[in-house]
């Protein structure tokens, strides 16, 4: 199969009809043999009903239902777990995301060799309270990944098949796609600029919150992705460090004590800042200590309650 489309969506009844028309007449158009994958992610509204009706009308057309809300990533990462194309679209089920660029962007991965096409939506309809913060994170994890593209958080994304099956998402981890896959050993990540276009139905699903989340998922991704699975490297460290120098100044202490005789240890604030650094250098250590056992007993970070299925044979297990 050429391709596969994931597309997770929330509450979004009026604009799936003429989404999943659009995705075909495209993937018609251009002779691909396809797949879209429709991942309701706890939707209150006739999402799943509507997804029905799609499916018995095009057998391409399939689902996934959540119980609950559990959040983009994890729409993902159950998509990209069933998904059986070569290349590996991803896009929003709001209607801003254009079908008509897929075909570039599987040309980009399948020709090209990309591992991962980005879309930069360079011109944006959105307010400048959302356009402005968009542009100092983007700047932010440039700086921080080292990857030189200008909207980490677009949904239209295409992907060779190995960089989804390599990969793992949890949390609010989707905005990192191109940094997970970087560290995972897929390094040529290109972009293409995509047409945005104004919202037609509904409102957005994403508040101010999503500025300083996004700023915190990204020290924690930056952070994981180097010691997440080996803790002690950073807690051993910096523990052994201040521990050593804590035992430096008490020693020094002592010594002056024993040479001079003219005060006591727990007269001087030295002591204090040598005690201080001792216990703080101890709980750094055993907290790298106790990482390392969380680290390895991690086993359900990804165990989501899918309800119901459509037109998938493989167990989700």
């Amino acid at each position: 199969m050429d391709i596969s489309i994931i597309v997770p969506l929330l509450n979004e009844e009026e604009s799936l009809p003429e989404l999943a028309s659009w995705i075909e007449e495209v993937m018609v158009g251009n002779r691909f043999s396809y797949e879209v994958i429709f991942v309701d992610d706890g939707s209150k509204d006739h999402s799943w009903n509507i997804i029905q009706g799609l499916r018995n009308k095009n057998e391409n057309l399939k689902g996934i239902r959540f119980r609950r809300n559990y959040g983009k990533a994890a729409a993902l990462n159950v998509g990209f777990s069933m998904a059986i194309g070569d290349v590996v679209c991803t896009m929003d089920a709001d209607l801003q995301d254009s079908p008509e660029e897929l075909p570039e962007m599987y040309r980009m991965v399948k020709e090209q060799g990309y591992d991962l096409v980005s879309g930069w939506k360079k011109k944006r309809h959105d307010p400048i309270s959302k356009t402005i913060p968009t542009r100092f994170y983007n700047w932010t994890a440039r700086r921080i990944s080292g990857i030189k593209l200008h909207d980490f958080n677009c949904g239209i994304k295409a992907y060779n098949k190995p960089v989804v099956k390599s990969i793992e998402l949890y949390g609010d981890m989707h905005r990192y796609i191109p940094i997970l896959a970087k560290w995972a050993g897929f390094r040529k990540i290109g972009e293409k600029i995509v047409h945005h276009r104004k919202r037609k139905f509904g409102k957005t699903k994403y508040g101010l919150d999503r500025f300083y989340k996004g700023y915190l998922d990204l020290l924690t991704i930056s952070f994981t992705s180097r010691f997440g699975k080996r803790p002690m490297h950073f807690f051993g460290l910096w523990g052994t460090l201040l521990f050593m120098a804590g035992f430096a100044i008490a020693g020094y202490l002592a010594y002056d004590k024993f040479l001079h005789q003219a005060f006591k240890m727990t007269e001087r604030p030295l002591f204090y800042f040598g005690l201080l650094a001792m216990i703080l250098g101890t709980q750094l250590f055993v907290a790298g200590f106790l990482g390392e056992l969380v680290s390895r007993s991690a086993y359900d970070r990804n165990q989501y309650l899918v309800d119901q299925t459509l037109g998938l044979e493989k167990p989700l297990d």
